[in-house]
């Protein structure tokens, strides 16, 4: 019943067909290990994480999951023998419900028991085999491992942040995974401390045991943070072969069957006249589901992860390296400068510089298709934008690093065209694509303006190739799609499912990121300042304000847009030629992509309700001046524009071009005989000067109302009263004289290029003002066609339907989640055993109290004088904290003298072996490291700074 089931099935006995190696024994096959970077991304959700309501519709996770997992989640039920849903959060089903809604997002724990597969698959396999069960045990430590590189878990076991705990878990569910991360050692007052790598696992009896602790030359993050997170671990991997997988993604167990097969695509004798160093991976895009915005992503990536890669491969012999899932010769790798490289900025797009370094060095890159991973998407308008962003970004940065400078000059001629075309030319090109449209549309305009449209008694005709070209900026982006669906799923549900794309608003979504490359490459181009951007990993069903949109879509995307439209705009009212739905709609097809793209894939913008509170959040926004860029403009427009502060003089002749352009605008329009009286000849009824003197009185007693005090009430009455008169003061003098319609557009024109001038000599303050008036005009136009279309009632049940409509085919209810979200949840939460609730808050509240003890005896902050161990009178630990006792010895600070300094511990609080902490010899015991704390000071000049140790307790570890 299970598509999902049915894809799986579907392709595993397909690959069965491949070419694939012959797989050897268990004892004659490759070892390898598993490396998965993480941060801070979630982990497994907690309660509170699936009840947490996301917007104001109330939809909270679980409601989300349950609702796109119908089936999984019933049978999530019958197998717990839950008969009432408001149960699932009992102390009895909790961790189950809190594990069953992890692994169906994109959290650690889901990648995680994904690679745990493998173990599971070399078991059975060597179960085939006929092996026992401690010779598999032996093998399976030799021949695979898992390393969860953590680089902050010492933060968070210091900081005691829940998610440190979850780790723990991970570790003690999954024996024989190990969790890497960066230690760091104070070792006086002065704040001087060193800094480990250091490797710890599950001792299987309910603790975590500490294995290797290796001494860095100093704090190994000097970049993102990801590159160094991933090198540093490297050395704790055990296998001739390095896998790494980002913490979004996930394995299956008929995938992990074939791994071994896979491992000897690295043999010598399958290699050609360069050693085979690394080795893609498909990928299954597993969020595809979610949105028609997330189905875009999943699609293009598939068309990139299948066909791409597999061209690019054979026989253009070109394929870098481009994230995970690749193998690597972790020997090539680790003696080349690890699989990544971590300067900031330059090394923004961190996972392409191992393609180019393998490339320079003389390895070779393979592709096979026979084994997939899984991987989550970005499911959200902001998020796919900021990944879009990251990327171009990181293609500028990558244009001046030397890495390609090297390559460039090494290529040769078909390698070096297959190289610009399948990296950083694909967004120049881009950049020439938007810069085209831009040039064509005021070409037009000007001809327009300027009446130079004909020559003689020709009149100008539309070019169909030039319009065809515009126009299918969008549509070109589906070929390789068409291509790849084809040969995937056949031709029929090919064309299904572009027709979907189409209808949906596909071509719209694509051109909009069209923009968003040449943006984001030009500016780091012009202006540098790349950085990394986290896009999240959860799920996006909420929807955003208008003044979360405006911030992230402004400057990239609604500034050209409403500029572009103006342009077309005034061609349409000065050509005399004709013809000009045939002569423009490719150029208003990309300016409504670059305005009405957020808007379309944004839920529920078409709803009355939310379109209200969204201007006035809007306008809160815009007219606050404190609280930093979420909650001001003023905030948000110093910080977008900051970077012309510093522009080089060669990047401000391109920014003067455009204001040469709309001076030559201004003039045309002055100069036209649209909307042209003789005011000698007409007399006005009011005189216009008197109109322009009401205008200034106006104008001063606004002002003089906001520094008099008046009560709230007459001083909003007075405000509106003046408003209105000031409207229709402006609307007179337009009608009174219709050269001002000439007269506005022209200095509409010419106030932009003072604008850009005033910002290009540092004048910020001066013309903040006008871009505040210049934004507020943009925002009210958006607002009237948005109440335009919620008026209807009709575009809002149309977007939905568009926009959910690859969720609704497989079944799932979106109205639930759109309309119906809070449905027995605020009854449920209320119908449960209070009991039970406070019995389990009490215990947890008991933990803590407990653990913070233990904390603060360790670290030698409190003693009990009466010899009892606080750690067993846990029922009292609440009591004691709440009612008041006449017994205080059992708090009592230890006063340590000035000049003795603490033995040095790790911000893990695990004992830290003292000599090593120091820089000393490794000479004492290292039980009697605390108790010699007096005898034994550290001293700065008793370690070499720059000094690299390695040390290993006398007995190895097992693995």
């Amino acid at each position: 019943k299970s598509k999902e089931v049915r894809r799986r099935l579907t392709f595993f006995v397909n690959t069965l067909f491949m070419d694939m190696p012959d797989a050897p024994s268990i004892h004659d096959m490759y070892s390898w290990n598993v490396l998965t970077p993480y941060y801070n991304e979630d982990i497994i959700y907690t309660k509170a994480d699936l009840e947490k309501r996301t917007d104001a519709l109330g939809v909270s996770t679980l409601l989300y999951l349950q609702t796109l997992y119908r089936s999984d989640w019933n049978n999530f039920l019958e197998r717990m023998g839950i008969k009432d849903e408001e149960k699932v959060f009992s102390k009895k089903n909790l961790q189950e419900t809190r594990r069953w809604a992890s692994l169906r997002a994109q959290t650690l724990s889901r990648t995680v028991n994904g690679m745990m597969y493998y173990e599971k698959a070399l078991r059975l396999l060597a179960k085939m085999e006929r092996m026992d069960d401690s010779t598999t045990d032996d093998l399976i430590g030799e021949k695979f491992g898992y390393i969860v590189s953590c680089q902050v878990y010492g933060n968070m076991k210091k900081n005691q942040d829940p998610k440190a705990d979850d780790i723990e878990q991970l570790m003690h569910h999954f024996p024989h995974l190990r969790v890497a991360y960066i230690d760091s050692v104070r070792l006086d007052r002065s704040g001087a401390s060193v800094f480990y790598s250091v490797l710890v696992k599950s001792d299987r009896q309910g603790s975590i045991q500490e294995i290797y602790r290796v001494r860095l030359p100093g704090n190994p993050v000097i970049g993102e943070g990801k590159p160094e997170n991933q090198n540093h671990a490297i050395i704790f991997s055990r296998g001739e072969f390095l896998q790494t997988i980002d913490m979004n993604q996930e394995g299956y167990f008929e995938e992990a069957m074939k791994m071994r097969n896979a491992l000897q695509e690295f043999c010598p004798s399958k290699r050609g006249a360069l050693p085979m160093t690394i080795l893609g991976l498909r990928e299954h895009i597993f969020t595809g589901s979610v949105s028609s915005l997330a189905n875009y992503m999943a699609l293009q990536e598939t068309s990139f992860v299948t066909l791409g890669q597999r061209v690019l491969t054979n026989p253009l012999c070109m394929r870098l390296h481009y994230g995970h899932p690749d193998v690597f010769d972790k020997l090539f790798f680790m003696t080349r400068g690890g699989v990544s490289k971590a300067s900031k900025g330059i090394n923004l797009s961190e996972d392409i510089f191992a393609g180019y370094s393998n490339v320079i060095r003389g390895g070779q890159v393979g592709f096979k298709e026979y084994l997939q991973v899984g991987k989550g998407r970005d499911v959200g308008m902001s998020q796919i934008y900021k990944f879009e962003a990251k990327l171009s970004q990181g293609a500028a940065e990558q244009s001046l690093s030397r890495d390609v400078y090297r390559m460039s000059h090494r290529l040769d001629f078909c390698r070096l065209f297959t190289f610009y075309f399948g990296g950083i030319g694909h967004y120049f090109s881009n950049v020439l694509t938007v810069l085209t449209v831009y040039v064509v549309t005021y070409l037009v305009a000007l001809l327009a303006i300027y009446d130079i449209e004909v020559i003689g008694d020709q009149k100008v005709t539309p070019v169909g190739t030039l319009q065809m070209l515009l126009g299918g900026l969008g549509l070109l982006q589906t070929i390789p799609l068409i291509a790849t669906l084809g040969v995937e799923r056949g031709w029929l549900a090919a064309v299904q499912d572009i027709f979907s794309v189409f209808v949906t608003g596909g071509p719209l979504h694509f051109m909009f990121h069209i923009q968003t490359k040449a943006h984001y490459m030009a500016q780091t181009i012009l202006v540098g300042g790349a950085k990394y951007r986290p896009t999240g990993r959860g799920f996006v069903t909420q929807h955003t304000p208008m003044d979360e949109q405006f911030r992230f879509f402004a400057s990239s995307h609604l500034y050209l847009g409403f500029e572009l439209a103006m342009a077309l705009i005034l061609m349409g009212l000065f050509t005399g030629v004709g013809q000009y739905v045939g002569r423009s709609w490719s150029l208003w097809l990309a300016a409504v992509s670059f305005i009405a793209s957020p808007f379309w894939f944004n839920p529920l913008t078409f709803d009355w309700g939310v379109a209200s509170k969204d201007y006035s959040a809007y306008m809160s926004w815009m007219t606050s001046s404190t609280g930093g860029t979420l909650k001001s403009w003023s905030f948000w427009w110093n910080e977008e524009n900051s970077h012309f502060k510093t522009l080089a003089f060669n990047s401000k002749v391109f920014y003067t071009a455009r204001s040469a352009i709309w001076i030559i605008m201004a003039n045309g329009i002055r100069k036209t005989s649209l909307f042209h009286i003789d005011i000698d000849i007409y007399t006005p009824t009011i005189k216009l000067w008197k109109l322009f003197v009401f205008i200034l009185l106006m104008i001063i007693m606004m002002n003089a109302l906001k520094m008099c005090r008046l009560s709230y009430a007459v001083r909003r009455s007075s405000t509106m009263l003046l408003s209105v008169l000031l409207v229709v003061t402006i609307v007179l003098i337009f009608v009174e004289d219709e050269n001002f319609f000439r007269f506005s557009l022209a200095g509409y024109y010419v106030t932009a290029s003072v604008c850009q001038i005033g910002l290009l000599m540092g004048m910020n303050k001066i013309v903040k003002q006008l871009y505040f008036v210049h934004d507020l005009i943009i925002g009210h136009i958006i607002f009237f066609f948005l109440f335009l279309l919620s008026a209807t009632q009709v575009f809002k049940s149309i977007q939905t339907w568009l926009l959910f409509h690859n969720a609704l085919s497989t079944d799932v209810v979106v109205s639930d989640i759109l309309r119906f979200a809070r449905k027995n949840q605020e009854s449920g939460s209320g119908s449960m055993d209070q009991n039970d609730d406070l019995v389990e808050q009490i215990t947890e509240l008991k933990k803590m109290v407990v653990k913070q003890e233990e904390i603060l005896r360790n670290g030698g902050l409190v003693r009990n004088n009466s010899g009892t161990d606080l750690s067993a009178q846990p029922a009292n630990a609440v009591a004691a904290l709440v009612a008041p006792s006449s017994d205080k010895s059992s708090f009592n600070p230890v006063r340590t003298p000035r000049r003795q300094l603490r033995p040095a511990s790790s911000m893990t609080g695990m004992d830290v072996y003292k000599d090593m902490a120091v820089g000393m010899n490794a000479g004492s015991s290292p039980s009697n490291s605390r108790n010699n704390a007096s005898n034994n000071q550290p001293q700065a000049s008793n370690y070499p700074g720059g000094a690299f140790e390695f040390s290993q307790p006398d007995a190895m570890p097992p693995r």
